[in-house]
C-alpha cells in the first residue's frame, strides 16, 4: 500500500506541477474543471446516486465550470483585461466563508444527514464550483504562490498527523475521524504558523500587519481542519471508506482536496480585499 501511495504521489506531482507551471491561464482553468468534474462525481456516490447519474453530475459540473472560463476570462486572469473581483465572484467567496466558518461548524456538531435530493446537490455546487474558482484565480499571482499555498494545507497535515501520533490524547471529533486529536490539531496550528511566518520574512510579502496575519492562518488551519472532518463525517454516513479509487493508495479526488474545498476560497476572498476589490 504505501509503494502505492509513494507512487501515485509521484505521478500526480510529474503532472500536476508542470501543468501549474507551464500552462496557459486557460488552459489551467480547464484543466481544474475536469478535475472538479472527477470530483462531482464522487460528490454522487455521498448522495447514494447510480453510477448514470453520477456521470452525468461530473459532466454538469466540468462543463459549467469550463463555461464559466470561457464566458468570463477577464475574472480568471485569461485576458488583458484584468477584472479579478466583480460582483458575482465575491459573492461566490463569501458564501462559501459562510459556509464554512458559520454553517459546518454546526452541521458537525448536529452530524445532519445530506440528503439525496436538491440539498444535497447544492451542496455539492457550494463545496465545489468556489474550490475551482479559487484554484483558478489563486494561480494569478504567480505559479508559485498556489504552490506556497497548497504547502500551507499539507504543512497543516503533516504537523497534524505527526504531532498527533507524538501527543495525541483527547479526541477531537471521535464520532466523526477517531484518529484526530487536539493535540494534532494544536500541533497543525503551530507547524502552519511557522511556515506562515517564515514565509513573510523570506519573502517580504506581508499585505497584513503581524498579529492579522497570525490570526489569518490560525484561521485557515481551523477551516482546513473542518473541511477534513466534513468529507470524513458524510463518507461515513454514506458507508464509504473512500469517495473513489482513482487515485490508487490515496482513494479519490475529494479525499486529496478535502482541505482545499474549505480554505482556498476563503484565502481568494482574503486576497481580493487585500489587493482591493477591483
Amino acid at each position: 500500500m504505501l509503494r502505492t501511495r509513494v507512487i501515485t504521489a509521484f505521478v500526480l506531482l510529474g503532472l500536476l506541477l508542470p501543468s501549474m507551471f507551464y500552462l496557459s491561464q486557460a488552459h489551467w482553468a480547464l484543466l481544474v474543471a475536469a478535475f472538479v468534474g472527477v470530483g462531482a462525481w464522487e460528490w454522487g456516490a455521498l448522495l447514494r446516486w447510480n453510477e448514470i447519474q453520477r456521470r452525468l453530475l461530473g459532466i454538469f459540473v466540468a462543463l459549467a465550470c469550463a463555461g464559466v472560463a470561457l464566458i468570463a476570462p477577464d475574472a480568471i486572469g485569461a485576458s488583458a483585461i484584468h477584472e479579478f473581483g466583480p460582483v458575482w465572484v465575491v459573492a461566490v467567496y463569501l458564501i462559501a466563508a459562510v459556509f464554512w466558518c458559520l454553517l459546518i461548524p454546526f452541521w458537525l456538531r448536529t452530524r445532519w444527514a445530506l440528503g439525496t435530493g436538491a440539498a444535497g446537490l447544492l451542496t455539492g455546487l457550494v463545496v465545489l464550483f468556489p474550490t475551482w474558482l479559487a484554484l483558478v484565480q489563486l494561480r494569478i499571482p504567480g505559479p508559485g504562490i498556489l504552490l506556497a499555498l497548497f504547502a500551507v494545507v499539507w504543512m497543516a497535515d503533516v504537523a497534524a498527523y505527526f504531532s498527533g501520533k507524538a501527543f495525541g490524547k483527547h479526541k477531537l471529533a471521535p464520532n466523526i475521524s477517531p484518529g484526530k486529536t487536539w493535540e494534532g490539531a494544536l500541533g497543525a496550528v503551530v507547524g502552519v504558523i511557522v511556515y506562515g511566518l517564515v514565509m513573510r520574512f523570506a519573502t517580504g510579502y506581508a499585505p497584513l500587519a503581524l498579529p492579522l496575519w497570525v490570526m489569518v492562518l490560525v484561521l485557515v488551519t481551523a477551516v482546513s481542519i473542518i473541511g477534513d472532518l466534513y468529507e470524513s463525517m458524510l463518507k461515513r454516513q454514506a458507508g464509504i471508506k473512500d469517495s473513489s479509487n482513482v487515485l490508487p493508495g490515496h482513494g479519490g479526488v475529494l479525499d486529496r482536496i478535502d482541505s482545499l474545498t474549505s480554505t482556498m476560497p476563503i484565502i481568494a476572498l482574503l486576497w481580493l480585499v487585500t489587493q482591493g476589490i477591483q
